[in-house]
């Protein structure tokens, strides 16, 4: 069976698994950090909820150098720019409210959402990639909850901390899955 990984870029797979271990790392660990700053915004969370999608823009850039000029390319160029006007938009969101941050939060989760998506769906030959596909989908779901979370009484900023690690979960759950299809080529 020819991998993805084989015909794209040369150890792509191992790359891929190593970036999906440390994202999920950072997402446990940053989801930690935002829950014990509570529900609201301050001088913690905010730098936080900016830094989540510059942590993902940077790992979108790990990603493409991994894939090479072949693969999902395009899409990870789209994640890199949708999550750092994300970071913008949820810094400017923030000086409004923690309804305007879940407003932005939850546009950026939608849209990459169905960017990670497509690019699993792309790479899904390769193997490992069923979670990346699965957690795409959650993420439009979710984005489009964080929308309607901005809209109730006292809105908090505690599913976001739910969402990074249940993102986070599904990375190491591919970065495992990705090492057996390793093995098995």
């Amino acid at each position: 069976m020819t991998t993805v990984a084989s015909s794209t870029a040369p150890g792509l797979a191992p790359a891929l698994r190593r970036l999906y271990f440390v994202r999920f790392g950072f997402a446990v660990v940053w989801a930690v950090l935002l829950f014990a700053a509570k529900s609201d915004l301050g001088p913690v969370s905010i730098p936080l909820l900016v830094l989540y999608p510059l942590f993902d823009a940077a790992a979108a850039v790990v990603d493409t150098r991994s894939s090479g000029a072949s693969g999902p390319a395009r899409g990870l160029q789209v994640n890199i720019a949708i999550s750092l006007l994300a970071a913008i938009g949820i810094a400017v969101a923030c000086t409004s409210g923690v309804p305007s941050a879940l407003r932005v939060w939850g546009a950026w989760a939608i849209v990459s959402g169905l960017v990670q998506l497509i690019v699993g769906a792309a790479r899904r030959k390769m193997g490992g990639q069923w979670p990346m596909i699965i957690s795409g989908g959650i993420s439009v779901l979710a984005g489009a909850s964080f929308i309607m979370a901005a809209s109730k009484a006292n809105p908090s900023l505690a599913s976001i901390a739910g969402y990074a690690v249940l993102g986070g979960i599904f990375f190491l759950i591919s970065a495992l899955r990705l090492g057996r299809a390793a093995k098995k080529h």
